[in-house]
C-alpha cells in the first residue's frame, strides 16, 4: 500500500498498535489455516522493506539498480568460472577479463590508438571489420577516467558503463513519472534494470550511455525544454546510432504542439527552439558517417564497415527476409518479418502501451522500424532491443498484481542467465560455437 492510500480494512485511523508485550498470542482459529512458511517469509520481507516505503525516490531507484547489477555480476562471474579459453582471455577468467570481450575489444582499440585513417580492405575491395563501426563517447570518457585513476581500459570502461547505467535508471524513473504513479514507475525501472540483456549496462559497451542520453533527451523534449535537449541529442548520436528515429519523435512532438496550440500556448520562441532541435537531430543522424568520410577520405567508410560483418552491401529490410528464409524456408520465411511487424504493431496499439504517451510510443515504433530497415538480424539483436525501455513501463501497466510483477522479475533474471551463458561464453555450451552478444 502506498503512502497515499487509506488504511487497511479493519484498521482505525490514528489508532496505535498495542505494545508487543501486551498483545494476545496469535491462535489459529478453527476453520482457518495456519500461516505457511511462504506467508511468514513474505511478512518478514515486508518488515525489512517497510522503512523504505517512505524513502526518497532516488534511494529506491538506487537500491533497485544496485540489486540488478549485483545479480548480473553473480551471473557473469559464474559464467566466467566455467568458461574455456578464448581469443580475449584464458580459461576461467576474472570478471573484468570476461566482460572485456566481443565488442568491448573494438572500444579498447579506440581507447588505445583511436580510429584508422584508412579502412582495411580485402583483395576484392570489400571492407574488413574495423573501429569505425563503434562510436567515440565511451572510449573518450574511459580515457578521462584512466587519466584520473590510472585504471586500464577494462576497469575504466566498466566503471563508465555502470555509472551511466545508474544515471540512466534515475532519468528513466523521472521520465516514467510523467505517466505513472510512484509505485508503478519504480516497477517500470525494475523491469528495465532486470531485463534479460540489462547485464550489458555494466560492461564496456555503449548501451548504458545511449540509454542515459536518450532518456534525458526524451524527458526534456516532453517537458518542452528543447534547448536543453540539443546537447543530449549530440551526445546520443555520438554514442549509439539513434538519430533517425529520434528525429521522427521530435517531428511528431512539434506537430502535436502546433495542432494543440489553441489549448496550450506554443510561442514562437519555443517553435524556434523546436525547429533547431529537429534540425540538429536530423543532422546528427548522419554526423558520424560524415566524420568517417572526412577522416578517411572515403565517403562509404561507415556503411562499408557496418556491413563488413554481414558480408553483403546495405539493402534496406532485405536481411530480415533472408534470415526468415533460412529459418523457415522459401514459402514461410518471407512471412516471418511481416508477422513480426504485425505483432509489434498490435502490441504498440495495446491499452498498456497507449498509456506511456505518444512520444514514447512513437520512439518505440520508429526505433523498431529503423532496426527492420538497417539491421542484419543476429544474436546481437537482443541487446539492441534495450532502447525500447519505455515498454518496461507498459509492462508494469499490464497488471498491478504483486504476483505478476514479481513473476516478471524472476523470468527476466532466468532469461538473463540464458543470455549470458549462451552468448558471452565464446564456446557456447549448447552448440560449441560463439555468438556475439
Amino acid at each position: 500500500m502506498s503512502a497515499t492510500e487509506g488504511p487497511v480494512s479493519g484498521e482505525v485511523p490514528g489508532a496505535r498498535a498495542a505494545p508487543e508485550s501486551v498483545r494476545p498470542p496469535v491462535v489459529a482459529m478453527p476453520g482457518h489455516a495456519s500461516p505457511t512458511v511462504n506467508d511468514m517469509l513474505f511478512l518478514a520481507l515486508r518488515r525489512v522493506l517497510a522503512p523504505l516505503r517512505h524513502a526518497p525516490w532516488w534511494l529506491k531507484v538506487t537500491l533497485v539498480y544496485a540489486a540488478a547489477r549485483v545479480t548480473s555480476f553473480v551471473i557473469f562471474a559464474a559464467a566466467a568460472w566455467q568458461s574455456d579459453a578464448t581469443p580475449w582471455y584464458g580459461q576461467q577468467p576474472g570478471y573484468l577479463e570476461f566482460i572485456d570481450s566481443w565488442d568491448a575489444g573494438w572500444y579498447e582499440k579506440i581507447f588505445n590508438q583511436g580510429y584508422p585513417s584508412v579502412i582495411p580492405r580485402n583483395a576484392d575491395g570489400s571492407a574488413q571489420p574495423n573501429e569505425w563501426a563503434f562510436y567515440p563517447v565511451l572510449p573518450l570518457l574511459a580515457r578521462g577516467v584512466h587519466s584520473v585513476t590510472g585504471m586500464g581500459w577494462a576497469g575504466s570502461g566498466a566503471l563508465v558503463a555502470t555509472l551511466a547505467g545508474f544515471a540512466a535508471a534515475l532519468v528513466v524513473h523521472q521520465l516514467f513519472r510523467h505517466y505513472a504513479g510512484p509505485a508503478t514507475a519504480l516497477w517500470g525501472v525494475a523491469f528495465f534494470a532486470f531485463f534479460p540483456v540489462s547485464a550489458v549496462l555494466q560492461v564496456p559497451y555503449a548501451e548504458s550511455l545511449g540509454i542515459l542520453f536518450l532518456a534525458a533527451a526524451l524527458l526534456l523534449l516532453i517537458r518542452g525544454n528543447y534547448w536543453g535537449a540539443v546537447p543530449l541529442v549530440i551526445l546520443l548520436c555520438l554514442s549509439r546510432p539513434a538519430g533517425v528515429p529520434f528525429a521522427a519523435v521530435v517531428l511528431l512532438h512539434l506537430f502535436l504542439r502546433w495542432r494543440n496550440r489553441g489549448a496550450v500556448p506554443f510561442p514562437w520562441t519555443q517553435r524556434l527552439a523546436g525547429a533547431v532541435l529537429l534540425a540538429v537531430s536530423a543532422i546528427m543522424a548522419f554526423a558520424w558517417m560524415l566524420v568517417a568520410w572526412w577522416v578517411t577520405g572515403d565517403r562509404s567508410t561507415y556503411t562499408d564497415t557496418e556491413t563488413s560483418w554481414r558480408g553483403t552491401g546495405l539493402v534496406l529490410f532485405k536481411p530480415w527476409f533472408e534470415v526468415g528464409v533460412q529459418l523457415a524456408g522459401p514459402f514461410w520465411g518471407p512471412l516471418l518479418p511481416v508477422l513480426f511487424a504485425a505483432l509489434a504493431g498490435l502490441y504498440l496499439s495495446s491499452r498498456a502501451v497507449r498509456r506511456i504517451g505518444p512520444e514514447l510510443r512513437v520512439w518505440c515504433a520508429m526505433y523498431l522500424l529503423y532496426l527492420l530497415a538497417v539491421l542484419h538480424p543476429q544474436s546481437s539483436t537482443f541487446r539492441m532491443l534495450l532502447p525500447l525501455f519505455p515498454l518496461a513501463l507498459a509492462a508494469a501497466f499490464i497488471s498491478r498484481s504483486r504476483a505478476y510483477r514479481w513473476a516478471v522479475l524472476v523470468m527476466f533474471t532466468v532469461l538473463q542467465v540464458v543470455w549470458v551463458v549462451w552468448l558471452w561464453q565464446f564456446a557456447a555450451i549448447s552448440r560449441g560455437v560463439g555468438w556475439p552478444p
